[in-house]
Formats: structure tokens, sequence, C-alpha cells
């Protein structure tokens, strides 16, 4: 595991850290989950600095357990940024959490659909309007056996190009010791895990914006996106990726993940 540098940040009371506005939802949402999350975990949080504080922006991380959302939004709100995530539609369908998901702010996103376009249409205009958008490139957990990133789908891209944001890589690490990867299931909570956070440079994206939006940009803007974040992931693991998995790649199925 690469060295650990808790920043002071993570220690900082959230009003503090973070004056952008917010829905009174969301923000009692994260004051409460950290009041949870806090006591039962270490929290490694490398280059907050690097968190734009102002204007629209999209996040692109790596997807490696259920439990981890609740990793990455506190880890954004106490950068100073309220967390927008793209969620699957089927988690505004369940009693309470749907509302409670609709009254924070977040985005419903009908995978496989082409009501999907509606999800892009609305990330955009929350860019647009300044907010903080969180993308999972991936667009589910990572099916990859070591719970690297595979293969990204390009709505991040989509709406990169179309607004012209930044997009800010951010690598995690730790959760998966939580609730590992698709496995739904009682949290291992002792002993108390760290989660790792790091942020990267934006990626390099200058020289697509304002080209005909062709499948061969996004492909390319996508995995220059996957690259960020496989480079974020392998400096806080401390090993080498693998060669990309990449799912629609494989007739037979995604391989069983096995805890090691």
């Amino acid at each position: 595991m690469a060295e650990r540098s808790q920043h002071r940040g993570a220690l900082r009371s959230l009003s503090e850290v973070n004056t952008e506005p917010v829905e009174p939802a969301l923000s009692r949402t994260v004051w409460l989950l950290n009041a949870v999350i806090r006591p039962l975990t270490k929290r490694d949080w490398q280059d907050q600095h690097k968190v734009p504080k102002t204007g629209g922006v999209i996040f692109v991380i790596n997807h490696i357990s259920n439990a981890d959302p609740l990793a990455v939004g506190q880890f954004l709100a106490f950068s100073g940024r309220w967390p927008r995530f793209l969620a699957k539609s089927s988690l505004f369908e369940v009693p309470v959490l749907g509302w409670l998901l609709r009254a924070c702010g977040q985005i419903p996103v009908q995978r496989q659909s082409p009501a999907a376009a509606d999800a892009l249409a609305a990330a955009v205009s929350a860019v647009e309007d300044g907010r903080a958008v969180i993308v999972y490139p991936e667009g589910t957990i990572t099916r990859d056996p070591g719970l690297w990133p595979m293969a990204g789908k390009t709505g991040a891209a989509r709406i990169c190009l179309q607004t012209g944001c930044p997009v800010i890589p951010i690598g995690q690490w730790g959760a998966q010791e939580i609730m590992f990867g698709t496995k739904i299931g009682f949290p291992k909570l002792l002993p108390r895990k760290t989660l790792c956070l790091k942020v990267g440079d934006p990626v390099e994206l200058d020289d697509l914006r304002g080209k005909p939006v062709t499948s061969a940009v996004l492909t390319e803007a996508t995995d220059r996106i996957m690259d960020e974040i496989t480079s974020l992931v392998a400096d806080l693991r401390g090993g080498i990726p693998p060669e990309r998995y990449d799912p629609r790649a494989r007739l037979d199925g995604p391989p069983a993940q096995d805890q090691p």
C-alpha cells in the first residue's frame, strides 16, 4: 500500500470547509452520515486542494463497492463541493430512499434505455448551473476480479464535451474492505477500515473540444479518463494494474468476485 498522509480537511468541521449553496436535505444528510461514518473509519484523503471550489465540474471515480458512494460523498463534501451522483433509477423507486435522493438533488439514470439521455441532460444542466456532478465512468461496480478500474462508458465524456467543464479524476481504495465488490451484506466495520481517496489533475481533453462528437472522439476521451483514474488507484494500492477488463468483450459473462 502506498504511503498514506491524512489531509487536515478530513478533521475540520463541514461548515469550515464547505460554503457552497446546497439543498437543506443534502447538507443535513451529509452531516448525519459523517456523524455515523467518521467514528467507524479512518480517512486518508489526499490532494484535496485539487478540487475546484467553484464552477461546474465533473468528478470521475472508480467504483469498487456498494459502500463507496458514502466515502466519495463525504470526501467531496469536506473538500468544499456538495456531491450530486448519477445514480441508477431503481434506487429512486425505493420508499423513503427515493424521496431522499430527489430532495438531495441526485440524478436518476435509466440504464440500457433511451431515457438515459434524460440523465445526461440533467447532468449537463447541473454543470451549467455551476454544480459538481459525480460520474462513475464504468457505469457499475467493476467486474475486474482484482477490483481494478475496467473499461469506461462515454457518459462523462459526453457531458464534458458538451459543457466544456473540467473533468477531475479521483481514485479510491478501501471501501471494498467494508463491502466487497458487487456483494451486498452486513458491512464489516471492525477493525476500522481506512478509506483512501486521491484527487488528480484535470484530464487533458482540450484538443478534443470543438471537434464533432464522433464515436472515435468519445472513445478517446473515455480512455484518457480511465487512464487517469487507474493511475491514481495504482498510487493508492502500490501495484501495477493489469490489462483493462472490458465486460463487453467477454462472451461468457463477468468473472466471479471472491474476496481474498
